[in-house]
């Protein structure tokens, strides 16, 4: 399982039986070329989206060759949009939060939008739209208590208290098609695996029933935090020369058009974007537009737990236990602690 992954591989690495070729997370990569488990990726040219190839880099040279590619857009329901007067989600911010209260004063009952309170993408998300580092001093201490995240957390906590999202979890709220379906919420702001969900789920939500937006930002459509897989060749590799190869194969983009027909996963490199069936679907319309604007994201190694540690104070805010600047203050608090050996090796000039 993909949750298990990371461990996994850690062991293996550690267990010296890596195989030739592994597939990372983006998240994940800055942190195996920091241990010395993968060797500087093979050239891959210009047929890459910008924001994708920074993922694949740490210490100014990347690390992986992009496989696949993700990010959020927000599902929505056509009709539920449609009795409140919109025909699509607003673009900015603030009109968004507009049409979710006039979605809710209709919902007899329901939500506007899910947020579970236990993934940390979508206050991120909305972080994300500042343009404000999360991390400072080289990515070695962190940035949450400043103004921009701070107003950033007040507007998340404000649709809970509002009431236009519901306080569960992924726990609670296992099934985000199903909640779409019988009209709990209206919107869902989501990755790819949603819109492969959706379309397998006509008989619940037929397809007409319910569109993809770009996800709303400060002052127009928002910027995208990328996630998705890399290939990466490990460092103990027994033929490297193959490894390479077969990373050339699978990152050519007709092989990528054929697995977004088979697994409805998205190619990660543009000229793949311009075969017919995926140019004439707006849903992978909407995905590429907001790929387009791809916002930076840490890669220092510690991030991936940071951000987890994050949703979990974030948590306690929308629950009432933690003021807006407490919450903040205790983020970098625990941002400084785990990256305190990060700090030890850049002083040391041991890391980049």
């Amino acid at each position: 399982p993909w949750t298990a992954a990371h461990q996994k591989l850690l062991t293996a690495f550690a267990g010296g039986t890596l195989p030739d070729v592994t597939m990372l997370s983006n998240g994940w990569i800055a942190e195996f070329a920091t241990v010395g488990a993968i060797r500087p990726a093979p050239p891959v040219g210009d047929d890459a989206f910008p924001g994708v190839t920074a993922a694949t880099e740490a210490g100014g040279r990347a690390w992986a060759v992009p496989w696949t590619v993700d990010t959020a857009v927000q599902y929505f329901r056509r009709d539920l949009l449609a009795a409140a007067g919109y025909g699509a989600p607003p673009e900015r911010l603030d009109d968004w939060r507009g049409m979710l209260r006039a979605v809710k004063r209709r919902a007899r009952g329901g939500y506007a939008v899910l947020m579970q309170l236990n993934w940390p993408d979508h206050l991120i998300g909305m972080a994300a739209q500042s343009g404000e580092p999360l991390l400072r001093d080289r990515q070695s201490r962190g940035a949450f208590d400043r103004p921009a995240f701070r107003e950033t957390l007040r507007f998340y906590k404000s649709l809970f208290d509002e009431g236009l999202a519901p306080r569960v979890t992924s726990i609670e709220a296992g099934d985000p098609v199903g909640e779409l379906a019988r009209g709990f919420v209206a919107l869902y702001p989501s990755g790819a695996w949603t819109r492969a969900d959706l379309r397998r789920r006509t008989a619940e939500l037929p397809l007409e029933r319910w569109g993809a937006a770009p996800m709303p930002g400060w002052d127009g459509p928002g910027v995208s935090v990328v996630a998705g897989a890399s290939l990466a060749v490990t460092r103990g590799a027994r033929s490297p020369a193959r490894a390479e190869q077969l990373i050339a194969y699978l990152s050519d983009p007709a092989v990528q058009v054929r697995f977004f027909h088979i697994a409805g996963v998205l190619p990660s490199r543009p000229s793949a974007w311009r075969d017919p069936v995926l140019a004439g679907d707006p849903t992978a319309a909407v995905f590429a537009g907001q790929l387009a604007r791809a916002g930076g994201m840490p890669t220092a190694p510690e991030w991936p737990r940071i951000t987890t540690e994050v949703q979990l104070l974030a948590e306690r805010c929308v629950r009432g236990l933690l003021t807006v600047e407490q919450a903040t203050r205790k983020m970098d608090r625990v941002a400084d602690a785990l990256l305190e050996k990060r700090r030890w090796l850049l002083d040391r000039g041991r890391t980049a």
